[in-house]
Order: C-alpha cells, then sequence, then structure tokens
C-alpha cells in the first residue's frame, strides 16, 4: 500500500477560495470591516522585550537533554543557540520571502492553494474557524516549490528554489537532533523508538503587511500547531509572537538574537509525551509600521504514523495511565481540520 504524504491528507477536507485568498495589502489605506477584530486586547499583555522566564537553550551544553525536557515540560516553548545554522542563511531566506511578497496581487495569485491543496499561496489554514480574517499572506512549501517558482519567475526560479529546499534540509536536521534529545528526556530507555518513525515537513512563509490600526487587526488568530516540533525564525530581530502563559496572560516572545530560534512543542509532541508537554497557544500580532516576515518549519512524522502516548511507572503511583488514545497521525489532522480547538477531548481513552 502506499504511504500516504501530509499533502494528500489535505485533500480529505478541503477549503471554500474565499477562506484561501488573501485581500491585496498593497491597496489598503485602512482595516476593512471584514479583518477587524473588535477583542484583540482583553487580554493582559506583556510587552517586556526580553522575555526572561521563556528558556534558552544553548545546543551545545553538557546538560541539554534535561535543559530542553524542563522547557518543554514548563513552558512548551524555548529558544535555541548554537543551533549550527549560519546568520547569513536566514537573511538568504528572508530575502526571497520578500522577494515573493513584494510581487503584485495578480501574479501571486497564480499559485494560489487550491481548494483542497496543502501548497501555494495563501492565508491561514485556520481561517474558516474565525468569522474576521487575518492580517496575514503565507505561502507554504513542502519539499521543492519548483512549479509555483516557474509560474512566479518564469526565467529567473532557480535561486528561490535552491535556497527553500536548503532551508528545509537545515531545518530538518536541526529537528531530528532535537527530537532525539526531547525523546530521551521521555524514555531514555527505549532506543527503538528513535527509528520507529518516518518523518514529513512543511516550510510556511509568513507575511504580516503593515497595519493602518494594529489594536483591532491580528496576523494569526490563537491556536496551537498540530505536528510534533515548530521552529521559528522572526526575521530582523523582531516581534510579534505571543503566547498564552497560565497566570500571565498574552506574553511576547521576542527573539535574543538574529540567529537565535523560536521551537514550540506541537499537539503530537503533546499527545506522544501523555501531556506532559503542552502544545503551546499562540497568536501573532500585526505593527503599524513593520511588515514582518517569519519562517516556520514544521517538523513531524508521516501521516501513516500512529501515535501511542508514552506511559512510565512511578514509584508510590503505578503504571501511569495514558490521557489519550492511540491515534492515527492522518485521523488526527482530518479531526482537527473541522474542529480545531475542541480535538484534544476527542481523543481523551
Amino acid at each position: 500500500m502506499a504511504t500516504s504524504t501530509l499533502e494528500e491528507s489535505y485533500k480529505e477536507n478541503p477549503q471554500s477560495l474565499q477562506h484561501i485568498l488573501p485581500i491585496d495589502f498593497h491597496l489598503i489605506q485602512e482595516v476593512p470591516n471584514s479583518h477587524l477584530w473588535p477583542n484583540i486586547n482583553n487580554s493582559p499583555i506583556n510587552h517586556d522585550d526580553k522575555s526572561p522566564n521563556v528558556p534558552i537553550i544553548d545546543l551545545l551544553a553538557p546538560n541539554v537533554v534535561e535543559l530542553i525536557g524542563h522547557a518543554c515540560k514548563t513552558w512548551g516553548i524555548f529558544q535555541v543557540v548554537n543551533h549550527g545554522v549560519p546568520i547569513e542563511f536566514f537573511d538568504e531566506v528572508e530575502s526571497q520571502a520578500r522577494r515573493l511578497f513584494a510581487l503584485p496581487a495578480e501574479q501571486k495569485v497564480k499559485v494560489v492553494r487550491s481548494t483542497s491543496g496543502a501548497t501555494g499561496y495563501g492565508t491561514a489554514r485556520i481561517t474558516p474557524f474565525f468569522s474576521k480574517f487575518m492580517w496575514h499572506e503565507g505561502f507554504t512549501i513542502m519539499d521543492s516549490p519548483l512549479d509555483h517558482a516557474k509560474e512566479l519567475w518564469p526565467h529567473d526560479y532557480q535561486e528561490f528554489c535552491d535556497v527553500m529546499e536548503n532551508y528545509q534540509k537545515k531545518m530538518k536536521a536541526l529537528s531530528f537532533q532535537l527530537w532525539l534529545l526531547i525523546l530521551n528526556y521521555l524514555q531514555p530507555s527505549q532506543e527503538h523508538l528513535m527509528n520507529s518513525f518516518e518523518f514529513t515537513q512543511a516550510l510556511q512563509l509568513n507575511s504580516y503587511p503593515c497595519c493602518p490600526n494594529p489594536n483591532h487587526a491580528v496576523g494569526l488568530a490563537p491556536h496551537t500547531d498540530s505536528l510534533f516540533l515548530t521552529i521559528l525564525h522572526q526575521t530582523n530581530n523582531t516581534k510579534g509572537l505571543q503566547i498564552l502563559k497560565k497566570d500571565q496572560g498574552w506574553t511576547s516572545i521576542a527573539p535574543i538574537s538574529n540567529d537565535a530560534l523560536i521551537v514550540n512543542v506541537g499537539d503530537l509532541l503533546h499527545i506522544l509525551s501523555n501531556g506532559e508537554f503542552p502544545s503551546v497557544y499562540h497568536r501573532v500580532l500585526v505593527d503599524q509600521t513593520k511588515h514582518r516576515v517569519s519562517l516556520a518549519y514544521f517538523f513531524g512524522p508521516q501521516v501513516d504514523s500512529t501515535i501511542v502516548p508514552l506511559v512510565s511507572f512511578e514509584k508510590n503511583v503505578g503504571v501511569v495511565v495514558p490521557k489519550y488514545r492511540k491515534v492515527k497521525v492522518k485521523e488526527y489532522l482530518s479531526l482537527k481540520a473541522k474542529h480545531l480547538e475542541t480535538v484534544f477531548s476527542l481523543i481523551r481513552s
């Protein structure tokens, strides 16, 4: 039987074109009612630029396994330094992303994501769950962007392809390194788990144009990510990402340096950890004067994989009961595409 791909799994949950095609931000002078969010600032917001409590993980630290495990358990998000990817590389990817988003709307629409597709230009997949649209445009890549790049730049597409394919290779290697460290923390005695998954990936280029009324617009509405891990690079050291932290409200996560990467736990890692690692609820705000671009790399198991919560034996407790039933990745993605925030309640054991 042929192996399903992440891209194929989205075909079963098509979306309407009105929920895919962004507005032409180049023409907008004020925020239209369709994008006006009345309740964005209801929760207290922490604007502390340094985000002092978010763990910072040095991948060269001798106790890196314990550091990452503790960060996943207490925050579900951390920043990574000494990851081995040179800062110039991020500059190249950002330059190509900005090149794409600077194209006229009539050019970008040539590569708009199809109603049953997963790659190409368009809005966030969570768009149908909200009554208002987001101040955002994106471009999703799974492996090679060649076909789309040829549409956008018929005679000058190769550099874009090379840069994006290279970036995915580097992020996949880094993701696998992080995965092994996390697995070592969760189940240090079960080495067979290290080879129990084949992996899939997706790269999302995000554009948050300058917004005339940022207090009533949202770049990305609150959500969690679906796969194991997300590696985010916020370009030019700009911030916009916020996480909802218990007892603290919405907390801004600003990169500590231009080459720092933000890593967050996704739903499938939350399930695999038997709820020990929180899947981070996050959103993105916009800015009046800065056009922000970010790079989000998603890493997880192939869609035919089955996720079984890891349970352990604890003194005075005995065997820990699984909080979730085992679930196939493809089934989980389908459930989330239909139910979004209530999806965990549907797979509780």
